[in-house]
This record gives structure tokens, C-alpha cells and sequence, in this order.
């Protein structure tokens, strides 16, 4: 398939006449970013991407270049952002997320900077965007630094009940994404600020029809994205043609004592009392089956006295809080708590749960 370089389009402040220029310009700017414009470029009808691993293993697999440009002109279309959008490529360009961001720019013609993926990609950053994309964790350290950018869209996690407090008093424009590598990025947009108009709810972009199977999961139809419909393994509640209410991941259920338990909605209300990271999740039980726990991500009690003495108070505040928050039910209450120096993640920074999990358990045992 014969890909046209937008006119329009500039990477670091650079034009290009030709793809042989930008070719040759994207070697002294990234050697991922030049072997997938190589890709991009040449004469294939698809391109090889590798999914991040998040709930599973990563695999290869292939994409239509048609389909990305589609879901280019999509998101252009749903955020209104047309030639001379100015742009920040600030994730990791080896994975879906930040590969679309280039296809947005190379199709739509945007002005493109790009910089090493950090936890505050912002920081050093002297002017300001239309556009950006970021995950979560990126999102929570920089704060100070988000005004830099007009619309900013967040995926690759879920975001907490306080970020999404913290966001409402900037100037940004946020939208929480819902996507994979298999849907070229995102197929549907939750407006996270503005009061008069944000949402709980994810709204499909255009030329997407959502269904759910027997098990109550997501099942996706986007015949210019995808030849074939895609059968998430995500817990959904459809709203109307156009929205649905993601509930949790159905590979993530925890049945303890005949109760089904979905940790993501359990973990909407605890993440009002705890600012770390962490997650709930069920290890064997001879009783339940199943029984619930929580793992938080904080430092280990090493270090001065002083430092020892504010972890040790921290776990305990958040041990106490966890018990005595009144949204959750008796079966929502954690049986136990864990604290974990540090959470298995994937490339993205995601968290691994399973991973995380078997290396606790492994290690508890």
C-alpha cells in the first residue's frame, strides 16, 4: 500500500519534500522511530507491532497500514485536530501507542516533537501543544507541568478516582483512552474534565459498533480497522449504540466463597484512600476458594530512623483506612495487606498483575 506524506507534516521542526528526506532525517532522531517509518513506508500492505504483554504474554502481530490510517483520521476527526496540529511524542515509539502518534502526524499533518519517554516528559518542555498522549503514571508526576498542553488523551492503565480529582483544577483538557494493539490504538474516548461534560462512560469513535457475548464482555466491530470482530475479555455495561460503561477485566474475577468479585471496581473506591500504587487480587484459600487481598506498591522500611518511622506510619494509616472505608461491602473488604517495594511492569510501565502476584505469593511462601 502506497503511503502519501501529508504536506503539512514536520518532525522537530524539520519539512520534508519526500519520505527519502524524513527517512534520512528520523536516523538522527530515533533508531525505533526510522525502523518503523521504514516499515511504514515501503511496499507492505500491513506492519509488524508487538502488544505490550499487560494481561498476557507479548506477541507479534500484524496490522494493515490501511486500518492505522483509518484510525488516524478517526481520532483526528472525533479531537478536531487537523493540519498544523502541533504535537508532543513523548511514549515509547516500539509500541502501539506511540507508533500511532506518528501516523496521526504523517497523515494528518502535524508539527511533531519528540522526546525520550520520562516520567515528567513535560518538564524540560519550553513551548506549548495542541496534543499530547500519556499513561497514568506519567500523568501523576507531572502535574506542575501538564498546562503545556491544550488536549491531552491518557491510556495504558486505569486512573484513580484522586488523579482524576487532581486534573479538574488544570486548564487541559483530558480523555481517559479505551484501546489495544489489536484495535490500532484507541476505539473509544472518556472526557475525564469539565464538570458540565465529563463522563463515566466511553464514547465509540466513529464507524465503531460495540456489542457484549455471554460472558458480559465487550465485543468490538470496527470494519475499517479490522476485518474481523474482536471478543475482549473486558466486563462492560452498555450504555446505547455509541457508549458503554467499562466494569473490569473478566480474566481477573475472583470468586471467594461462591461470591464473583471484580477487583477493578473495588479498586475505584480504594483508590480514594490510597495515593500509591496497588491492586486487589485472590490467592488460594482452603476455606473461600479464593481470598481476597491487596497489594500496594511503597518502599521498604530501610534507611534512617526517621525514614523508617514514616513508612511504618504510612502502611498503617493505609491499613486503617482500608478497613474502615464504608463503600466497601464485607466482601470487598480485603482479607489481607501486602506492601511491595516495587510492582512487575511492562515496557509501557504497566502493572503486571499476574506476574507481580505469582512473585509475591512465591516469595510469601
Amino acid at each position: 500500500m502506497e503511503i502519501k506524506l501529508h504536506s503539512g507534516f514536520e518532525l522537530n521542526g524539520t519539512s520534508f519534500k519526500n519520505t527519502q528526506e524524513l527517512l534520512r532525517f528520523s536516523e538522527s532522531v530515533s533508531n525505533s522511530i526510522h525502523t518503523f517509518l521504514k516499515q511504514f513506508f515501503d511496499e507492505a500492505d500491513s506492519v509488524k507491532l508487538q502488544t505490550s504483554g499487560s494481561t498476557g504474554t507479548p506477541k507479534t502481530i500484524e496490522i494493515k497500514k490501511k486500518s492505522m490510517v483509518n484510525s488516524a483520521l478517526a481520532t483526528g476527526s472525533f479531537f478536531d485536530l487537523g493540519k498544523g496540529t502541533t504535537v508532543l511524542l513523548c511514549m515509547n515509539p516500539e509500541f502501539i501507542a506511540g507508533k500511532m502518534m506518528l501516523v496521526r502526524a504523517l497523515i494528518l499533518g502535524w508539527k511533531l516533537d519528540v522526546v525520550a519517554p520520562s516520567l515528567n516528559p513535560f518538564k524540560d518542555v519550553k513551548k506549548k501543544y495542541d496534543f499530547s498522549a500519556i499513561v497514568p503514571l506519567q500523568v501523576a508526576n507531572s502535574l506542575d507541568d501538564l498546562h503545556k498542553v491544550k488536549k491531552l488523551i491518557i491510556g495504558g492503565g486505569v486512573i484513580s478516582k484522586e488523579l482524576e480529582n487532581q486534573l479538574q483544577e488544570l486548564s487541559t483538557e483530558f480523555f481517559a483512552t479505551y484501546g489495544m494493539t489489536e484495535t490500532v490504538s484507541h476505539i473509544a474516548v472518556r472526557r475525564i474534565t469539565n464538570y458540565e461534560l465529563r463522563n463515566t462512560n466511553y464514547k465509540v469513535l466513529p464507524k465503531i459498533n460495540i456489542s457484549k457475548d455471554n460472558r458480559n464482555c465487550l465485543v468490538i466491530n470496527a470494519p475499517l480497522i479490522t476485518e474481523s470482530e474482536i471478543v475482549t475479555n473486558d466486563l462492560v455495561e452498555i450504555i446505547s449504540d455509541s457508549e458503554f460503561k467499562w466494569l473490569g477485566r473478566y480474566d481477573n474475577i475472583i470468586n471467594s466463597g461462591g461470591i464473583k468479585l471484580i477487583p477493578e471496581q473495588i479498586e475505584g473506591k480504594l483508590s480514594k484512600i490510597i495515593d500509591q500504587r496497588f491492586f486487589v487480587a485472590g490467592i488460594p484459600d482452603e476455606l473461600l476458594g479464593e481470598k481476597l487481598v491487596l497489594l500496594v506498591e511503597i518502599q521498604s522500611d530501610k534507611g534512617s530512623k526517621e525514614q523508617r518511622g514514616k513508612v511504618k506510619k504510612r502502611k498503617i494509616v493505609i491499613s486503617n483506612a482500608v478497613r474502615n472505608l464504608k463503600t466497601l461491602d464485607k466482601y470487598e473488604t480485603p482479607k489481607e495487606i501486602y506492601f511491595i517495594d516495587k510492582f512487575v511492569e511492562t515496557a509501557t510501565k504497566k502493572i503486571q498483575r499476574e506476574k507481580t502476584l505469582n512473585i509475591f505469593t512465591k516469595n510469601f511462601n
